[in-house]
């Protein structure tokens, strides 16, 4: 049984050690990649105002999908659909043409980019994937990197048409989820508030982060665009609602919980893998032990004994370690 066991075991452990060293190296990098089959609906609320009109209550949807064609194995290719909404009834829809005249639309704007699927980061060369007429993008546009630091990060503002700092300002608990606080600052900067239309542009936006996955679980934002004139062109506050947030919350748990698995798999299969290793080598030296013949035995005469040969008190000789074959001896009388 040990003959089988033995070598069994040896192979088991050699098996798991293999599986934790791939998992170690190989697994997270294909794990921590963002899917190419995203189709997600945020939703935001808050109240406006917009040229000049009383404020009153608003919706925003940003609608995101990945281009399965155009993506890569590196590369995420994303449209972005977004809307803001009047909603003075509290039953806006998400969206409506903005070819109609439907009095409940204040903006509907689309954007196209390539990031890099591992740091989420917009790649230089967006015509690449998206043609002559992609528009630049630069630093992270939609989501943090996998493991997302302490520290501040570039983050894509589509108003100034460039990157500016996401700062991290602290940790803080989000429904049960751990996350990262980053915050953006931008004060009466000169800009195209509009198409055609320059002004002035603010925004304090502070974004709460799952950090192994970095996703956006919470997002608010004040948002000010302000004419040439001094008339304020949009003065908007949204906030994700509480029912994106939970689900946000839900969705990181879920995938962190697949991370972490990947993460602690390598520890527990190479533990494993030792402890058979180590047993299947036990059990093979024992097994060899038991295969050897046992030791001969040595029988010396003893002194009382008489050297005479033919005396009939002799003893017959029993060959020691020392002889390699019995020699024979007749005891018999004539």
């Amino acid at each position: 049984m040990r003959k089988i066991l033995g070598p069994l075991l040896l192979g088991v452990g050699g098996f798991l050690l293999t599986t934790a060293l791939l998992v170690l190296l190989w697994v997270p990098g294909q794990v921590k990649k963002t899917p190419l089959n995203v189709d997600s609906l945020t939703t935001l609320t808050g109240d406006a105002s917009y040229l000049g009109s009383d404020r009153a209550p608003v919706k925003a949807t940003s609608h995101t999908v990945t281009d399965g064609d155009a993506s890569s194995s590196s590369t995420a290719v994303f449209q972005t659909f977004t809307c803001l909404m009047w909603n003075k009834d509290g039953s806006a829809p998400n969206c409506v043409s903005a070819e109609g005249d439907d009095s409940t639309l204040i903006n509907a704007s689309t954007d196209a980019f390539a990031t890099d699927r591992k740091t989420g980061l917009a790649l230089s060369d967006q015509e690449k994937y998206l043609g002559a007429n992609a528009s630049p993008h630069d630093g992270l546009v939609n989501k943090f990197p996998f493991g997302a630091e302490q520290k501040t990060y570039p983050f894509w503002d589509g108003i100034l048409k460039r990157a500016v700092d996401a700062a991290f300002v602290g940790e803080e608990d989000v429904n049960g989820l751990a996350t990262n606080k980053y915050q953006i600052k931008i004060t009466d900067e000169a800009a195209e508030i509009s198409s055609g239309v320059q002004g002035t542009y603010s925004n304090d936006k502070t974004m709460w982060v799952d950090p192994m996955t970095g996703s956006i679980i919470k997002q608010t934002e004040v948002q000010k665009r302000v004419l040439p004139d001094g008339t304020a062109a949009l003065d908007m506050q949204l906030a994700f609602t509480d029912e994106q947030i939970q689900a946000n919350v839900d969705d990181a748990k879920a995938n962190g919980g697949k991370l972490g698995l990947v993460g602690k798999l390598p520890w527990i299969a190479g533990l494993l893998g030792l402890i058979a290793a180590g047993l299947g080598m036990m059990l093979g030296r024992q097994g060899d032990g038991d295969d050897e013949p046992p030791a001969a035995i040595a029988v010396t005469r003893t002194e009382e004994a008489p050297a005479a040969f033919g005396s009939a008190e002799q003893t017959r000789a029993i060959p020691t370690t020392e002889q390699t074959a019995p020699r024979r001896i007749n005891l018999e009388k004539d």
